[in-house]
């Protein structure tokens, strides 16, 4: 059923040349991810890589590499600077850390990778345990809230001093999980109250007991725009008072809609990209894909290479002023 669907792909108008079909056939091409092994980059890398290799010319076996470390940064670095520019190797890069060098001083350029596609679109949430006292948004502009978080670029971190420098939330970040799984068995043992940058669809669908028991409450949703289905939960931008805050907000907020991207390093042959972007396109529309998807419970809402890197470019765009006052409210403070 796949083989025939490939097919007929094939014959209904992308021309694959001879020279990428040689250089694929018989070849081992690396995924890598910047996190651990059971978070929500890992499992969706896992699954597009036991699809998409039977949609790249030559049917290449993809193999995930995870790399974790500096919050993702080490992987965002290999990409750009040290992994291979020949096609054997691309991987998805925490949407944090596409656009962490317009804040700190890191060694590569987001809009410079190859960009294949992102998987989905994301809301993120702030949640606590049922073991804690914070039952609201309201509690943690007054209650302390220990929340945990991976490093730098990571989005628990993010949002976590974003919203604690420009709305006063009393929130106190442990850093340093390696994984979002970690944070989670904190939450749980509750060693913390809770954490940020969760999305919701991750929440809805990996944590999905979590609900049902109502062991987690959602205190707040951020993204760049409201989720409908979590209804009258507050919204980062309604917090904003003025109207450099709310830009400010939507900077940060940006990469959510680039939530789960995949990239080729730069200067891979433009021939192999396209290779790679076509064959990612294909992979999260094939029913197949979708079905596991949906039973791993991974929302799948696609976005082509070409619109990844439309919404990189206009972030690297962005002007000196927004950024400098983005950057200044994710710079961590003294607790």
């Amino acid at each position: 059923m796949l083989a025939f669907f490939i097919g007929a792909s094939c014959q209904n108008g992308f021309a694959q040349s001879q020279n990428v079909e040689s250089f694929y056939r018989g070849r081992t091409v690396n995924v890598t991810v910047g996190n651990t092994a059971g978070g929500g980059y890992d499992l969706v890398a896992r699954l597009l890589s036991k699809y998409m290799g039977a949609f790249i010319p030559g049917h290449p076996t993809l193999v995930v590499q995870n790399m974790p470390g500096a919050a993702t940064l080490k992987e965002a670095n290999y990409l750009y600077s040290v992994a291979p520019k020949d096609g054997s190797v691309f991987g998805t890069i925490a949407r944090g850390a596409v656009v962490q060098p317009l804040f700190t001083p890191e060694l590569f350029d987001g809009s410079k990778y190859e960009w294949l596609g992102s998987v989905s679109k994301i809301t993120s949430t702030c949640i606590a345990s049922d073991k804690s006292p914070i039952m609201t948004w309201k509690d943690v502009m007054s209650h302390e809230f220990i929340a945990a978080g991976q490093g730098v670029s990571a989005d628990a971190d993010v949002f976590s001093i974003t919203l604690k420098n420009l709305f006063g939330a009393k929130i106190k970040l442990v850093t340093g999980f390696p994984g979002t799984n970690d944070m989670a068995l904190a939450l749980e043992r509750g060693e913390v109250d809770g954490f940020c940058g969760l999305s919701y669809s991750t929440l809805r669908t990996r944590h999905a007991e979590w609900l049902r028991k109502k062991s987690v409450k959602i205190l707040l949703q951020a993204g760049q725009e409201r989720d409908p289905e979590l209804g009258n939960i507050p919204f980062i931008e309604e917090l904003a008072k003025d109207d450099a805050t709310l830009q400010t907000i939507r900077v940060i907020t940006a990469p959510q809609k680039i939530a789960i991207p995949f990239a080729a390093p730069p200067g891979t042959p433009k021939d192999r990209v396209d290779a790679l972007r076509h064959a990612f396109d294909s992979t999260v529309k094939h029913p197949e894909f979708l079905e596991e998807a949906k039973k791993l419970g991974i929302d799948v809402d696609p976005i082509s290479g070409q619109e990844v890197t439309k919404v990189v470019a206009q972030l690297y765009a962005t002007p000196k002023d927004i950024l400098a006052r983005a950057a200044n409210a994710m710079v961590p403070t003294e607790p």
